[in-house]
């Protein structure tokens, strides 16, 4: 057996190809997530399969279509696409649910595999991830060990589809205004594209030209060998910014390998981060409520590792922003549950449920560039209508999540000893003061939990200044391993 972990969770199934993920566990996993199907749909579910790219995802994708396919499900398989195009197919299909190969930023020699549900009969865009019960029960049919297959007469069929990404490109274009996407087409904004040669290539590039861009594409090959540390982080993306300076570009766009995250580089080349990405979009998308369009709640759903950026900018538009656990179905679920328009997380992870109940890189490049031309300002110029904070990230090697709790008890134990802190015990624990004397005075939070896709634990800290977010960050750990 080996020591490399098999991470299974609320988003899905993640290892280390050969190791830890092998075509067993692939076929089990798909194979108790076609069963989970038969229970929900009926007998012969339709499920939507795509891939992330990466080299050797073949071999993960062979093995998924077989236990797919044996346990009676109808797959329609599309090849390489991103996995927001995967949430977006199996609206436009009306199947019963999808499968995406991937192992998001995680190194090369990971993959996975991601689950989607859809509910008969709805209207509009409706695929997501399923819920925290839903995956529980998904991961508890795994572990009963091999589901039994089908008869000859009763395997799924198998068909495929390509192009798959002209659909998804189509659906954000049309959910913007003629005037912005004239003003887009006069302006032939430079931006460059960064898509580490994964799943974004091909729908990233039609996107940003569909929109009247002149495209400078990095990362544009389809070998599925990533040209960088492929999570889209400042020490990773150097290229990315001498790229935007020497070509004089508007902005630069960094996808991660399967697309559903999405970080930004200024006009001058400065990173600004996974966290403004939701911020901008948010204010594009609110702020298109109130010229008429949208007409939906008022409201935001993010996760609780979420910079507090995104509250200013809701109160700066008189929308409320609902905090929920970390993980891309919590969001969806308070989001549906609030009929909201916009929401994500604080990875670059932007939900435009107009277009699909998925994180998703198009939507946020679309909405991010309309905010730009809609307001005839620079991005740097946005970004500084924000008010700024520092984040500080940490992560501690676990044995399992379980590890995690002790910290968790002893944090939230001292911030009941402290009048000015408030506790969210939703994941992890979450500790917020208006006044923090930690972090040497201003609004400060800091978010300890168990990863949900790595055997680590997650330490985050905001303040005003990074100086302040790490210090805040040395008190919890000298709490912690009090």
């Amino acid at each position: 057996m080996s020591g490399s972990p098999l991470m299974l969770g609320v988003s899905g199934c993640r290892g280390v190809v050969g190791e830890s993920l092998t075509p067993d566990v692939a076929a089990r996993y798909a194979a108790a997530f076609g069963d989970s199907l038969r229970e929900r749909a009926g007998a012969r579910p339709r499920v939507v399969l795509g891939r992330d790219g990466r080299a050797g995802g073949h071999v993960v994708q062979l093995a998924a279509l077989a236990g797919l396919c044996g346990s009676g499900c109808e797959v329609i398989d599309l090849g390489v696409e991103m996995t927001p195009t995967v949430g977006v197919m199996v609206d436009e299909l009306e199947a019963d649910g999808g499968v995406v190969l991937t192992a998001s930023h995680n190194p090369q020699p990971w993959n996975g595999l991601k689950c989607l549900v859809r509910d008969r009969g709805a209207r509009g865009p409706d695929a997501c991830a399923p819920d925290a019960a839903g995956a529980e029960a998904i991961i508890a049919r795994y572990h009963a060990g091999p589901a039994a297959w089908q008869p000859w007469d009763r395997v799924g069929r198998l068909t495929a589809q390509r192009d798959a990404s002209s659909v998804h490109v189509g659906r954000v274009a049309e959910r913007f205004g003629e005037d912005v996407l004239h003003a887009l087409a006069a302006m032939k904004p430079k931006v460059v594209l960064d898509s580490v040669n994964g799943a974004g290539v091909q729908a990233g590039r039609r996107l940003l030209e569909r929109l009247g861009c002149r495209v400078v594409h990095l990362g544009n090959q389809d070998s599925g060998v990533f040209q960088h540390t492929p999570e889209p982080l400042r020490e990773n993306l150097t290229e990315l910014a001498e790229a935007v300076r020497a070509h004089g570009a508007i902005a630069g766009f960094a996808q991660d390998p399967d697309g559903d995250r999405l970080a930004i580089v200024d006009e001058r080349g400065e990173y600004i981060g996974e966290e403004y990405t939701l911020a901008l979009a948010a204010r594009q998308v609110l702020e298109m409520g109130i010229a008429g369009r949208e007409r939906r709640s008022r409201a935001t759903a993010v996760n609780l590792s979420t910079s507090r950026m995104i509250d200013d900018v809701a109160a700066e538009l008189g929308a409320e922003v609902v905090r929920t656990r970390v993980g891309e179905a919590n969001v969806v679920e308070a989001m549906k549950r609030g009929d909201m328009v916009i929401g994500g997380e604080g990875n670059g992870g932007v939900i435009w449920s107009s277009v699909t109940y998925v994180r998703d890189s198009l939507s946020a490049m679309a909405l991010v560039l309309a905010l730009i031309v809609r307001t005839n300002r620079q991005l740097s110029e946005l970004v500084g209508m924000v008010p700024r904070y520092a984040i500080e990230k940490r992560k501690v090697d676990l044995p399992d999540r379980a590890a995690a709790d002790p910290a968790v008890a002893k944090l939230a134990a001292w911030a009941a000893s402290q009048p000015a802190a408030r506790a969210d015990r939703q994941d992890g624990v979450r500790i917020d003061w208006a006044d923090c004397p930690h972090a040497g005075g201003g609004a400060a939070w800091v978010h300890v939990r168990a990863s949900n896709t790595e055997p680590i634990m997650r330490l985050i800290a905001e303040a005003r200044t990074r100086e302040g977010a790490s210090a805040l960050l040395d008190e919890t750990t000298r709490v912690v391993g009090g």
